[in-house]
């Protein structure tokens, strides 16, 4: 007996002991680590990795910037059964621990002795907060430690709730999901509240190991790991058994959804992600900014649509540059034809598609196209496929398919509209030839009233290029440079009755190899014109002459004053035939001044940025035309500070394709960050303007822009434009509310062929938008000012029309109205005003 008590003593001596050294080591590592422990209300405060989004005006998404996908969700959101499924497959204890699993740590322990290494780490939800949040993932002693001390303050300072909403926000769960709101999005494209108790058990089987267990790489052990936790679920209660029977026996449902972008718009993303990059430096990829731009997603979706076709339209007219590649008969054979396809890249809306059969005899190919399989494309889809020889030739017309298809041929198609259902057998897909143009082009559109950017395309594709031509390129304008020195002439007294004698005319210059011959485009010339019709008609000749009498240096100077660049303008004659340059963001906010009335605009994408939690970092001011609002207030017009309207490049340095730096530029008004409203002052005199407008609806009703009579409105005005050798063609329009210009051309200046002008290239493309966004908006025309006249004059000379004599009505201001007839001078010709004779002569 005594031998038994001195054992027992003993062994309770050596228990006490080992606890007291258990104590003492963990005070020790307790009281050396404590220090170097963050605070636990830090996890309240950090900011989770969440991307950047950019949505349009009206709240759909244009893009996503970050490498992380996540979108934080409460845990009220979140269904019960969910938060049951996690529990099941991580810490079915968790609501009932005190963060530390003393079982789980007792059986890593125990692996940890007999193994030498820690198979399984014992870790409790509330741990595995602490490992995600502040720790390293390093299976280290030392770092188990820590995350026991930190679990243990979690739990000491935290609810359950919180830890669980912290752990679900976190967790990374494969294929770039970070929480199970991002998860759910990515493999089953729904909201948590809407899957299924087999979609909610499988993400719940992810954190443990999301690649081995991931539906998607690995569907076998996906399937165990879910069918596992789901018997789990039962066995702790949660569910019925006829529930975990039916869900185990469901087929796995996951497949990958990226980002579900509803704007096709890459070129107003890649402005904002610009922009906010240099605002916020690389936290605007992870710090969970929303942008919300003042493109509106129809008319946006519209101009991308429309530029694509509007180039399509051009490239098909210039024929067939042949397939992108060739596969040859033996590997045609032997491997798959969607594998043959696979690696050439999805252009805009074009497919790649692989030619298997051309039939000559019922005049359609077979194809095979990646991602949509075995389709047919019958003959008439392609005949306009006519070889490209030259800009200005193509090879004889097509009569069978093989005279532009073989077999073997990859080439580029369009997916048709599916076909009226009903069938009584099913029908392969319908495609159509196509090819990605050579031409590129941009679109730019402008509330005239706010500056605000309504849609902006810059250029075919932006995965094919990135360099946004509707900001970064600069080109000559051509004619559409006209109404701004047409504009120039109306503020110097010059009228739209004013006769110009359209004739030829020579210029010598010492700097020339040979003198200047300018000629209008069609090689004619047409005698004694009035303004109004040499614009409408786009004469050159009267715009060389009408130049000469404003003066050249004036002429700049008016350019400055409406804050249309000048330093890339030439300081001759030439430039009444727009042979400067300015890129289409600028000649389309020089048609808002003159579509708003003659008023300042400062062109901006960026309608408002807020942070992850909603406060709002940026708004864009209030914009107010000045008139109004400098009398209202009694403010000096000119005191009023000019807000910056620069949107493009202006370094001074060479911009070259695919240099996207500094191509938005700031497109938020900067100046005017801290003030609700931004006061707009007037450029230009608003009678001025109205004349103008009124000869640029003559271009539209009898001129060079007739096609835009499509739209079936009264108050469109606008000029075409085409350059010398036809290497830039333009369009630009506009009511009173919106502005709109239209380009294409080669990036690298070239003749897109002598039957193309402004007319055909540029203008369909403004037609195809501007008849979506202007569909249900009532005519808006510019309110008629005072100090205007109509007085009928002499068609030939521009004159007051005598009593009796055939005449049309002009419209005038009233210091330059023609003078009574009693007090002409008959003898003078030109306008009247006693300086026409140089009009005439020369």
């Amino acid at each position: 007996m005594s031998h038994l008590l001195r054992t027992s003593r003993v062994l309770a001596w050596l228990f006490f002991t080992g606890l007291s050294v258990a104590i003492i080591v963990t005070s020790g590592f307790y009281l050396y680590l404590r220090p170097g422990l963050p605070a636990v209300e830090q996890l309240l405060d950090i900011k989770l990795q969440t991307p950047l989004r950019v949505y349009s005006e009206d709240s759909r998404l244009i893009a996503e910037f970050g490498e992380k996908r996540r979108a934080p969700i409460t845990i009220e959101q979140i269904p019960t059964i969910q938060l049951q499924a996690f529990m099941a497959a991580e810490d079915a204890r968790f609501y009932e621990h005190f963060g530390v699993d003393i079982k789980g740590l007792a059986r890593a322990a125990i692996e940890l002795i007999s193994t030498g290494s820690i198979q399984s780490g014992g870790s409790t939800i509330t741990m595995q907060v602490a490992k995600n949040y502040f720790l390293s993932r390093d299976r280290t002693f030392i770092r188990k430690f820590n995350e026991i001390l930190l679990a243990l303050q979690i739990e000491r300072e935290l609810t359950k709730d919180q830890i669980l909403e912290l752990y679900l926000n976190k967790i990374y769960l494969g294929n770039r999901a970070y929480g199970i709101a991002a998860a759910a999005q990515v493999y089953y494209d729904k909201p948590i509240n809407e899957l299924s108790l087999p979609q909610m058990a499988m993400l719940a089987g992810l954190p443990k190991a999301p690649s081995a267990f991931n539906p998607l790489a690995n569907p076998e052990r996906a399937l165990i790991r879910r069918n596992w936790i789901i018997r789990r679920m039962k066995d702790l209660g949660y569910i019925t058994e006829d529930a975990s029977e039916l869900a185990t026996s469901a087929p796995l449902t996951a497949s990958y959804n990226a980002t579900d972008v509803e704007v096709d718009a890459d070129y107003v993303a890649e402005m904002a992600r610009s922009e906010l990059v240099r605002r916020y430096g690389e936290g605007a990829y992870t710090d969970g900014y929303v942008v919300t731009l003042t493109v509106n997603s129809k008319n946006q979706q519209t101009a991308t649509d429309a530029l694509r076709a509007g180039l399509e339209a051009y490239d098909r007219r210039h024929g067939f540059r042949g397939p992108i590649g060739q596969v040859d008969e033996d590997t045609l054979n032997e491997r798959p034809a969607e594998e043959l396809v696979v690696n050439y890249p999805y252009v805009a809306s074009l497919i790649p598609a692989l030619v298997t059969e051309v039939s000559d005899d019922d005049l359609q190919v077979r194809v095979h196209a990646r991602g949509l399989g075995e389709a047919i494309m019958p003959f008439e889809t392609m005949s306009w496929a006519r070889r490209f020889k030259t800009e200005d030739l193509r090879g004889p017309a097509l009569e069978k398919p093989s005279d532009a298809l073989a077999r073997g041929d990859v080439v580029y198609v369009h997916h048709r509209q599916a076909e009226p259902e009903n069938r009584e057998t099913p029908t392969l897909p319908s495609v159509s030839l196509a090819q990605v143009p050579r031409v590129e082009g941009a679109l730019i559109s402008i509330d005239a009233q706010t500056g605000a950017i309504e849609a902006l395309a810059g250029g075919y594709s932006f995965r094919q290029s990135k360099y946004n031509r509707a900001t970064q390129a600069k080109r000559q304008p051509g004619s559409t440079f006209k109404p701004f020195l047409y504009l120039t002439a109306l503020e110097n007294g010059i009228t739209p009755a004013s006769v110009y004698n359209d004739a030829p005319i020579v210029f010598e210059d010492d700097e020339l190899e040979t003198a200047w011959r300018p000629q209008n485009s069609s090689g004619q010339f047409y005698g004694p014109t009035r303004l109004r019709e040499a614009l409408y008609r786009s004469r050159n000749i009267v715009s060389i002459r009408l130049l000469r009498d404003v003066g050249i240096e004036n002429t700049l100077d008016y350019l400055r004053q409406l804050k249309i660049p000048a330093d890339n303008m030439p300081n001759n004659l030439s430039l009444s035939l727009g042979s400067g340059q300015l890129s289409p963001m600028e000649l389309a906010r020089g048609f808002a001044v003159i579509a708003n009335g003659g008023f300042d605009v400062a062109p901006y994408l960026i309608e408002r940025i807020e942070d992850a939690t909603g406060n709002i970092l940026y708004e864009a001011p209030e914009t107010v035309l000045c008139d109004e609002a400098c009398a209202a207030r009694n403010i000096e017009t000119d005191a009023i500070e000019e807000p910056s309207t620069e949107v493009a490049n202006t370094n001074g340095e060479e911009e070259t394709p695919g240099d996207t730096e500094n191509a938005a530029s700031d497109l938020v008004d900067t100046e005017h960050n801290n003030e609700d409203v931004r006061y707009m002052q007037r450029l230009a005199d608003e009678r001025s303007v109205y004349i103008l407008h009124s000869m640029m609806q003559d271009v539209v009703r009898l001129g060079t822009g007739r096609r835009a009579l499509a739209l079936g409105r009264t108050d469109i005005a606008g000029k075409t434009g085409t350059t010398n050798e036809q290497k830039d063609t333009w369009f630009g329009g506009f009511n009173h509310q919106i502005a709109t210009t239209a380009w294409v051309g080669f990036d690298q200046p070239a003749p897109l062929g002598r039957r193309e002008f402004g007319a055909s290239t540029a203008l369909p493309i403004w037609i195809d938008y501007m008849k979506v966004a202007l569909a249900g908006m009532p005519p808006q025309t510019m309110p008629r000012p005072n100090g205007i006249v109509n007085i009928r004059i002499n068609p030939e000379t521009g004159k007051r029309a005598r009593p009796g004599e055939e005449g049309v009505f002009e419209l005038f201001r009233e210091e330059d109205a023609p003078a009574p007839i009693a007090a002409e001078d008959e003898s003078s010709g030109g306008s009247g005003d006693g300086e026409g004779l140089s009009r005439q002569i020369f």
